[in-house]
């Protein structure tokens, strides 16, 4: 065998070598040697690059740094008549630090009104928003919804770059989507993903969930920041992360813009969010309950508390009902109900159809304001 190989080298070689030379010579070929691939292409006119979506949504994204007073942890046995005389100090007033933490958020007019999350300056005694320019603003805070995780700030500064809208409802599992926000407070960064499922529910984030599911990478800091669709339009503010060990790995959750710019008009409006409510605490039907039920697991919802002198307690709803419909509309897992509530206003008229057991019956009531606790 090696000698069969040994005769062969010699052949092979020059062959080798004569290919290569009518591909470095031959005026027919060279061109495509500096040629780029054909369907690729790079910079402005890059076919595949999302750089105008970011141009276009970047400028409409800041950093926020907030900081707040909290007490310094006292050794153990400074309160100890024990050993209290051990401590000069003993007697001073509590000692504080300030703690600080960083998040982003969106600048929705030229106004300076900022959306961000509630958990991000919840608690803060100062807020500072950085701009992509370089230029940075005292916030205050116009308002905050804990019930969706959202807040509106507000900033003095001119020439304010307001993001363009998108429209989260259609939205479509596989599109293109772009996280912009400023996660470990390394500066203003992009991540690309797909949207990953759409009407994320119960998840037991917030007490309204709707989210957008996707797989760009959210990280600390992130928090109240962009989600873009490909031209650069705002369909989302980035909010949570769905992972124990605190870091994104591919499940990240935004609240779609159009809840949240019911959020922005109100608050903006009234200080505060203003909304319906019936007055019940209520859960999916599981499959397991749905068994023991002897009921479908889709049926609707069950009542688990009703709060006294409530719009529901007035009609006699009751814990263990089930409410399978809504203005005729069947609730199913209960998503259904939850975006109306969040969508309603005090004054609203509705009509319940409840299930208590074998009997069904329809009862109307009217919507109160939901109560600020």
């Amino acid at each position: 065998m090696k000698k069969i190989f040994d005769f062969l080298a010699w052949p092979v070689a020059f062959g080798l070598m004569a290919a290569l030379a009518f591909l470095l010579f031959s005026p027919s070929v060279r061109p495509l040697l500096n040629a780029q691939s054909a369907g690729a292409s790079y910079g402005q006119n890059a076919r595949h690059s999302y750089a105008e979506a970011v141009s276009r949504a970047a400028p409409a994204v800041v950093n926020i740094f907030t900081q707040r007073k909290v007490p310094k942890q006292r050794h153990p046995l400074i309160d100890d008549p024990l050993f209290r005389h051990f401590f000069n100090n003993a007697n001073v007033p509590q000692q504080e630090r300030l703690q600080s933490s960083l998040g982003s958020g969106v600048i929705m007019n030229p106004d300076g009104y900022v959306l961000t999350n509630h958990h991000v300056i919840n608690g803060a005694d100062q807020i500072v928003v950085l701009l992509n320019d370089g230029r940075e603003a005292q916030a205050r805070v116009i308002g905050t919804d804990p019930d969706t995780d959202l807040a509106v700030l507000k900033i003095n500064l001119d020439n304010l770059h307001a993001i363009a809208l998108g429209d989260p409802s259609a939205a479509r599992v596989g599109d293109v989507v772009l996280a912009i926000g400023n996660p470990f407070g390394v500066g203003q960064t992009v991540t690309q993903g797909i949207i990953s499922a759409v009407g994320r529910y119960g998840l037991g984030i917030n007490t309204f969930e709707n989210y957008l599911q996707t797989d760009a990478a959210i990280n600390p800091g992130n928090s109240g920041g962009a989600l873009v669709d490909a031209d650069g339009n705002l369909i989302g503010i980035n909010t949570a992360i769905l992972d124990k060990t605190g870091f994104s790995v591919g499940i990240s959750f935004a609240v779609p813009i159009d809840m949240a710019l019911r959020t922005l008009k109100d608050i903006a409006e009234h200080g505060h969010v203003v909304r319906g409510w019936i007055g019940v605490e209520a859960q999916a039907v599981s499959p397991q309950l749905a068994r023991n039920l002897g009921v479908s697991a889709d049926i609707g919802v069950i009542v688990t508390g009703v709060y006294k002198d409530s719009p529901a307690h007035q009609v006699g709803i009751r814990a263990g009902d089930i409410i399978t419909h809504l203005n005729g509309i069947a609730l199913g897992d209960g998503r259904k109900g939850v975006q109306f509530i969040e969508q309603s206003r005090p004054g609203d008229s509705i009509t319940l159809r409840i299930q208590r057991g074998l009997q069904v019956a329809e009862v109307q009531l009217t919507m109160a304001a939901q109560p600020s606790n």
